[in-house]
This record gives structure tokens, sequence and C-alpha cells, in this order.
């Protein structure tokens, strides 16, 4: 879109347009679903819909999730309530169309009128898609993606997040696969940000540390992208450093102890509030650049975020230095009364310390040198022209990004999750303190009978 534009030029013009754009989203009026919170949230949540008198609800979820039997406590209170719902738990990672559509035939062979999306994201992004689709049944779900596509006012939607990262209970985005196309959609609307959400810490016991270490980065992705963008505000600032500090407190302990119900509650604080952040105040590169991953080498999206989350720090950081050290202080890694660049030094190599001690790898199995070029032209084409980035990248400066997370020569495209899987069991060890490094360290997300929970 922008190729006839000179690179030098291209970066003041963006700026500005993205600021002026910013002016508006700031005064966007934007709803915010009531939350329970706690243990046995999920159940609490499942008594107040079955209040509403819906005359049926369709229960949006994957297959792993509901032989678990982690859908009991709510179900059992929508049956208890009178309240009449079905399942459909064919969901996988990054929905592809042709399952929103089984998902749509579903909700209208069932007669409903409202959604409960149960899950982590890819869950409850397909949930907030297949509730636009039914209310704006004449339009294909392509046109659906961007801003504002569905005319009519989605079904209502309830959602109880079971993987504290991304958020997506609160924001007015949501993503699935085009597989034909070989990218991803991305449909926003403030009217598909729930009614209600249930953070229940008690449906995340279960995860295993490597798809905690994933889910949790991604949140702290969400934190960083809104807190250093250009349309953060000082009530995102405020959600945005809450989540930083709450993850770099209880990521760790979540990981080594999984049962542990107070970390698993302030991880999801810590991802609502993130989540609520970035839905006002954007993200940028990292996410333009892990949406490409995942279109073409079907990335989960913490992994692909959590690989290039320090890369593009250590690039934006001569034009954040003072916002990276106010994320230092906040993450306790450095005080006020430290130097401005030491500090921001300082929270880059905090980000790489916490990914190597939950077990994140440093590179991406699947990437490919010949993609690149590719690859780098789509996300900058995609944070051009909607992400409020504060430095901007080239063509050049985004493939270079990219291809330091090119696996080691001689690796092959084998199981991605392995790697992260050995990392994390390491992560149970007791905590040591990491030295100071200037390597990326990764995510990773595939794996065991939880991992379709993961987006």
């Amino acid at each position: 879109m922008f190729d006839f534009v000179p690179e030098s030029a291209r970066a003041t013009g963006l700026g500005a347009l993205m600021k002026g754009v910013g002016m508006v989203t700031r005064y966007l009026p934007i709803p915010q679903p009531t939350l329970l919170v706690g243990p046995g949230s999920s159940a609490r949540l499942g008594q107040a819909i079955a209040g509403f008198g819906h005359r049926r609800i369709l229960v949006v979820t994957d297959a792993v999730i509901s032989k678990l039997g982690l859908l009991k406590p709510l179900t059992d209170a929508l049956a208890a309530g009178g309240a009449d719902f079905v399942v459909f738990d064919e969901i996988t990672p990054d929905a592809p169309i042709p399952l929103i559509e089984r998902g749509i035939a579903f909700y209208r062979e069932h007669d409903c009128d409202a959604i409960v999306a149960f899950g982590g994201g890819s869950s409850m992004d397909a949930a907030k898609v297949i509730a636009v689709a039914i209310a704006n049944p004449n339009k294909p779900l392509r046109s659906l993606a961007g801003y504002f596509k569905g005319l009519n006012t989605p079904i209502g939607i309830y959602a109880v997040p079971t993987t504290a990262g991304t958020g997506s209970e609160v924001t007015v985005a949501a993503v699935i696969s085009d597989p034909d196309r070989h990218s991803k959609l991305v449909v926003v609307d403030t009217r598909i940000v729930p009614k209600m959400a249930a953070l229940d810490p008690n449906l995340m016991t279960g995860l295993p540390p490597h798809i905690t270490a994933a889910t949790g980065i991604d949140a702290l992705t969400h934190a960083v992208e809104s807190f250093v963008g250009n349309w953060a505000t000082p009530a995102t600032d405020g959600l945005a450093l809450s989540a930083i500090g709450l993850i770099f407190e209880n990521l760790p302990v979540a990981c080594r102890d999984g049962g542990n119900l107070q970390a698993r509650e302030k991880m999801s604080l810590a991802s609502t509030y993130a989540g609520l952040a970035f839905t006002r105040a954007n993200v940028g590169y990292v996410h333009a650049i892990a949406h490409q991953f995942g279109g073409r080498y079907h990335t989960p999206h913490g992994l692909a975020n959590a690989i290039m989350l320090p890369h593009v720090l250590e690039f934006s950081m001569p034009a954040i230095v003072d916002r990276m050290a106010q994320m230092a202080v906040r993450a306790k890694v450095a005080t006020e009364d430290d130097d401005p660049d030491e500090a921001a030094q300082k929270f880059l190599d905090a980000v790489i310390a916490l990914n190597r001690e939950v077990g994140i790898p440093q590179h991406l199995a699947a990437l490919k040198e010949a993609d690149i070029p590719a690859l780098a032209k789509a996300a900058l084409n995609e944070a051009h022209t909607g992400y409020p980035v504060p430095r901007y990248l080239t063509q050049g400066q985004c493939e270079a990004l990219i291809r330091k997370v090119l696996p080691p020569k001689g690796a092959g495209e084998g199981d991605t999750a392995a790697p992260a899987r050995r990392a994390a069991r390491k992560a149970t060890a007791p905590r040591k303190s990491a030295p100071r490094a200037r390597a990326a360290g990764r995510e990773a997300a595939t794996g065991s009978a939880r991992r379709k929970a993961d987006r």
C-alpha cells in the first residue's frame, strides 16, 4: 500500500496520521464486561446467565476442555437455573473459516439466542465471529474482517477464559484464520465485547507449564505494546503497568506450581488488565509479525508474540527509553533513581530472563529464509495501516528482525513444542536469578492435552 512512498518520508507521515487517529480512539465508547473473579466464578456466571431468560444458549469450546469436564460448573449452574443449552466443542487453534461456518450452522440448527465462549483465545474469538455473522447473515465471513463491518448488532456473548493470556474476554477484536489465503482475519467491533466474564482460577490449575508460560508472555506483550504505543492514555497506562507487575511477580510461580490459585487468579487479572489496555491503546509490530507467523505456519499466537517481543523492544528502545524505564520500575528490576537508559536496558534484560526462566525457546523452527521478505512486507502493511508504533521499521529492518529468530542451521522443522516442554520442566526448579543477556528467548506452544485451549 505504501510502496510508492519513500521510506524516509513514510515514518513522518504515518506517525502524524496514527497520532490523529489516536485522538479519536481515546474517546471511543468501549463497553466493559461485568467481571466475576475467583474460584467458582464460572458457576456463578452460569447462575447469572440462567436468570436472563435466554431461549437456548450455545456454548462454544474445544473438545479437550469438554472431555476434561471443565464445563461442568457452568453447565450444572445453567441446568439448575432451568436454562437450555447446547455445546459446540469443535474449536481448534486459530479457528479457520470452514469451522466458523459449522458453528454458525450449529447455532441456527438449535435455535439459539446467546453464546457462552468457554476456553482460550481461539474459542472466544470464534464465538465472537459467530455472533457477528449470525446478526449479519448476508455478509460472507471475509467481508466482516476490519473495523465495524457488521451493520447489525451481534448477539449477546458471555466469556469464560481458561488461559491467562489473550484477554479476549474484554476486547473488541476477534481473530480467525483463512486457510485458502494463508492469512488471519481480524474482526473489530466494540459490540463484540462480552457482557459478562468469569475469571475462575480453578479452570487453569491443569495447564502445563509451557502453555502457562506462552499465554503469560502473550499477556505481557499486550501490556507492553499498549504502554509504549502512541495511543496510550493515563487509563491504559495504569492497566498496562498493573499487568506488567502482576506478570513478573506471578508467572514464574504459576509455571512452578500450577495449583497455586492465588498466582493463577493474579495472572487472570493481569491478562484482563492487559486486554483492557490494548483494546483502546492497540498493539504494534510484535503482533503484526506474529500474525504472519500464524497465518503461514500456524504458529500459536502466544508463541509468535513471545518470540518477537525482545527483538521489537530492542529496536524500539531509542524512542521509548522513559517508558521502558517505567516498566522496569513496575517489574521491580529498577528503581526510580536509576538512569533511564540503564533502567530501560534492565527491562529488556528482564524480559529475556523471564522468558528463559519459564521455558520460552529462542527460535521459530518453521521459519524459512525464503519466506522472510513476504512476511516482513505483510507485517509492515498490517502495522502501518492500523498500529500506533513508537518507531517505524523499514522493509529491510523488519526482515532483519525476523531473521534473528531463524532456527540454527541444521535444525529441522520438527516439534516446536519439544524445546518448550524441556525448558518448562526446568522452570519447575527453584527460581534462580538470570544473568544479563541480549539474546532473545521465546514462546512455544502446542503440547499436551490442554494445548487446544491456547490460541
